[in-house]
Order: C-alpha cells, then sequence, then structure tokens
C-alpha cells in the first residue's frame, strides 16, 4: 500500500513534505511485534496447567495450504482465555503422521509441555482423526471431533435420504443460482421487495462444507416467498414458454407442495443452527453441554459409551449444571461418577507425592546418629507396625476426604442451565478443590473446531488478491496479531 502511486499521491497533498515509510520498515515492524505478542502467550501458558488445541486445515487464495492451531484454558479468575497459536504453512503431504507431528511442532515453538494438553478438538477428516489417534497414542491427549461439523454431517445426510426432501433442496438450490446468475432477476426482486414492505434481503447459496448454509438458504428463501414468486411472474424475467431453468428440470418457481415442505424443513433444522451457533461460542463453556443438548432434541441421534466414559461425559459431570447426568440411566451414571472419583483420586495422589518426598528427605537429613542409633535399639517389629498402621491410617483418610468430597459434589442441586459454570466454581473451589482442579483442565476443551476455523476467516481476509504474494511466514505473523489483538 505504501508504494501505491495513489496513495502516495494521496498522502502528499496531505503534507506534501511528508516521507512514507518504506515497505520494509513495516515488515520489520510486524515482525517485531509479532515476537512481543508470542511472548506474551508464552508467558500465559506457563501460568497455567491444563490446555485444549483445535486444529484445522485451509487452502488459501494462492492455493497455499495452511494448518491453523487455538489454544483454550481457563485463567485464574475462571475465565476463558483463547489464543492463536499458528497458521503453519504445509508444503508435505498432509497425511496423518505429518498431521500429528505439525501440531507437535506448533506446541514445541510455543514451549507447551505435551503433559498440559488435555484434548485436541478437530472435523471428521479421516487424516486429522488419525492424526488425533496418534497424538493420543504417545501423549495421552482426547480426540474430540468438532460437533458442529458432525452436525452438519447428520442433516446433510438426512436431507439426501428422502427422495421428496432432496428433490426440493435442489430445487430450492437451482432457484438461488438463477438469481445469482441474473442481473434482471436481482434487480427485480428488489422493486417487488420495496412494493411489497419486505425485507431487501439478498438470496442466500448454500455451499457444502459450510454449516447450516442450506438451512440459511431455506429460510430466506421462506422469507422471500412473494416477492421471489411475484418476480418470476413478471413476463419482463420469465419469458412465455420458459418454465424451466436453463441447465435443471426444475420449474423457475417451486410448487405450493415445495413450498409447504421448505416450511416444515425449516422447523426441523433451526434446532439444529441454534445448538450449532451455541455449541461454537469461545466466551463459555460448551462441551460439557453437548450430551444435554443432544439427547434433549435428538435422542439417540448421537450415542455415548459410558462402558469407557469419554471426555464428553466427563466434562458434562464437572459441569454443576449438568452434575446428575440426567441423560444417562442410573447404571451409567454410577460408572461415570467412578471416573471422576478415580481421577480426583489420581489427581490427588500425584499433589501429595512430591510432598512425601520432600519431607521424607528432610526427615532422613535431620536425623542425627544418635536418634539413628536409637531406632536401632527399638523393636524391629514394634516400629514397623507402628510406621505401617500410621501410613494406613493416613492413606485411609486420604480415601475418605476424597470420597466425601466427590460424594457432596454430586449430591447437590444442580445449577440451573442459565448460570455460568465458571462463577459457580470460582465461589466453590474451596469446598471442593481436588474437584475444582479437574474442572479447571475439562472444561476449557471447546466442542467445535470453530475457533482454527476463524483463523482462516482472518486469513481470507490477509491474503487477498492485491496481497496474494505475502510469504507464508508473514502471512502466520499477520494472522497472529489480528487474532491475539486483545494482546496488543
Amino acid at each position: 500500500m505504501v508504494e501505491d502511486s495513489g496513495f502516495k499521491a494521496m498522502v502528499s497533498t496531505f503534507h506534501p513534505k511528508y516521507e512514507l515509510p518504506s515497505r520494509t520498515y513495516f515488515t520489520k515492524q510486524m515482525e517485531k511485534k509479532y515476537e512481543v505478542i508470542k511472548a506474551k502467550v508464552k508467558q500465559a501458558l506457563q501460568e497455567t496447567d491444563s490446555v485444549a488445541l483445535t486444529t484445522d486445515i485451509w487452502t488459501s487464495i494462492s492455493t497455499e495450504a495452511y494448518m491453523g492451531v487455538t489454544c483454550h484454558y481457563i485463567g485464574k479468575n475462571w475465565n476463558m482465555v483463547s489464543h492463536s497459536l499458528m497458521t503453519m504453512p504445509l508444503e508435505e503431504r498432509h497425511t496423518a503422521a505429518n498431521i500429528a507431528g505439525w501440531i507437535e511442532e506448533v506446541i514445541a515453538k510455543f514451549d507447551i509441555p505435551a503433559k498440559k494438553i488435555k484434548a485436541v478438538v478437530h472435523d471428521n477428516g479421516a487424516n486429522v482423526v488419525a492424526a488425533a489417534k496418534i497424538l493420543e497414542g504417545r501423549h495421552g491427549w482426547a480426540s474430540v471431533r468438532c460437533a458442529g461439523h458432525t452436525l452438519n454431517l447428520v442433516v446433510q445426510s438426512s436431507l439426501k435420504f428422502h427422495q421428496a426432501i432432496s428433490k426440493c433442496v435442489a430445487a430450492a438450490r437451482s432457484l438461488v443460482e438463477h438469481f445469482k446468475k441474473s442481473e434482471l432477476a436481482c434487480t427485480k426482486l428488489k422493486d417487488k421487495q420495496k412494493q411489497m414492505g419486505c425485507k431487501e434481503n439478498m438470496l442466500v447459496q448454500d455451499v457444502a462444507t459450510r454449516w447450516n448454509s442450506t438451512y440459511a438458504m431455506l429460510s430466506r428463501l421462506q422469507e422471500q416467498r412473494w416477492p421471489v414468486t411475484a418476480t418470476l411472474s413478471d413476463p419482463a424475467v420469465t419469458q412465455r414458454g420458459k418454465h424451466y431453468l436453463t441447465a435443471h428440470p426444475y420449474y423457475l418457481d417451486l410448487k405450493p407442495e415445495q413450498w409447504t415442505l421448505i416450511e416444515e424443513l425449516n422447523q426441523v433444522l433451526e434446532p439444529f443452527e441454534s445448538a450449532t451457533v451455541f455449541l461454537s461460542g469461545q466466551q463459555y463453556v460448551t462441551l460439557s453441554a453437548l450430551p444435554h443438548l443432544v439427547t434433549e432434541r435428538w435422542q439417540g441421534l448421537l450415542e455415548f459409551t459410558p462402558e469407557s466414559p469419554n471426555i464428553t461425559l466427563l466434562t458434562a459431570a464437572l459441569d454443576p449444571r449438568f452434575r446428575k447426568l440426567r441423560f444417562l440411566v442410573a447404571e451409567e451414571v454410577v460408572k461415570v461418577q467412578s471416573a471422576v472419583q478415580a481421577m480426583a483420586l489420581a489427581a490427588k495422589q500425584q499433589v501429595r507425592q512430591p510432598t512425601a518426598s520432600i519431607h521424607g528427605a528432610d526427615s532422613t537429613a535431620q536425623d542425627s546418629p544418635p536418634a539413628a542409633h536409637a531406632k536401632k535399639t527399638t523393636s524391629f517389629l514394634d516400629s514397623d507396625s507402628t510406621t505401617s498402621d500410621e501410613e494406613q491410617d493416613e492413606e485411609q483418610e486420604f480415601l475418605q476426604a476424597v470420597h466425601q468430597e466427590v460424594f457432596a459434589y454430586f449430591g447437590e442441586h444442580p445449577l440451573s442451565k442459565k448460570e455460568n459454570p465458571l462463577t459457580w466454581w470460582e465461589k466453590n473451589a474451596a469446598r471442593y478443590p481436588t474437584l475444582a482442579e479437574l474442572a479447571r483442565s475439562l472444561l476449557c476443551i471447546p466442542a467445535t473446531s470453530t475457533p482454527s476455523e476463524r483463523l482462516f476467516s482472518a486469513a481470507g481476509n490477509i491474503v487477498s488478491k492485491k496481497r496474494a504474494s505475502l510469504t507464508p511466514e508473514h502471512v502466520d505473523m499477520l494472522t497472529f496479531l489480528h487474532c491475539n489483538k486483545v494482546l496488543l
């Protein structure tokens, strides 16, 4: 921009003596700012114990492939925090092994220990799913499939299942295409919208890879039914004898029964739209709400397997809104609660072990020779018995404390669905210290990979036609700065 002749002429008009900085000047400033913000992100990640990742792959306008990675965690004040980590250029094949290696490169670049990562959220692409399994095997990271992508696959599959529905959707798609390609039809549509006092909205074309875009197309068509019908009835738009679209065997206007079917489809698809929008949020807890949403709206649509409680069910159990797990039968609830207790015991044990080893080392070092001699003169059996009893008592107290904490937590009434579970945990962390840390580590996991897809929206604006020659490294830096602008 600073080398563009028109921009130079404009600045010269404003201030003839002003000398514009060069392109390289701005490049260096951007690179410096990137290093500053990167250091802030690394520092923030050092101060948290649990992190979740999302990832996705995208191809730019210059046909260069990138992998986006974002991270998510719960801050000290129990607030959701998200950072863009990398929009990584990909030059090799997108194999599962390569994808797994690239994700490991990203966390290494930001000095994130592998043990801090709790889960990776990704779409249903076979290579990405296989990469997540590799990472699960290497590091124990949970593999979480994107709920938005899964719901979209369910909807798309259902729309194709019934012939009348698939024909109706295809006819609607062809109708929208006709308006998109005809300048005359678009102009007439605007005139009819004004005459009828309707909203002057354009028709929406659906895209297979864009979530809920079929619903957006059908709902907009329903909204604009009468202006569309009036436009198609205009002889200037539809010549006599041309009842069919040029490339498709459908009438220009939809049949009355198809308009009725579109209205019914919109009623069915609207909950999917609402659920996807909710689950795509970044500023609040989402994954724990997934089982409740699915079982309440679409019983049997998605199956969970409590025989080996997955991370989604464990997250729901640690959300005070869903702690009763009413979407499961009683036996399954017990299994999930037992799994939570086992996790709590393991977490508590990790805290105890370093303390115990330190105390043991201190007591050994502080023993004086006379004290050591006195121990030898004590009955061997009595000493061993006393030590064993003390250890058993301590272990019993430890187990009871964790058990009571878990029992008390699940015994409380559930929080209102409208309440913020993180606010509840902030107030009750002192009462349930072990479970609070588990909640902090799991409630940060997003239900969808939307955060990494949002990177590509930003990157798509950065890598425009006029900036298609940006180096992949600078695309990464500019996207990183844009998405982490809160730290600027």
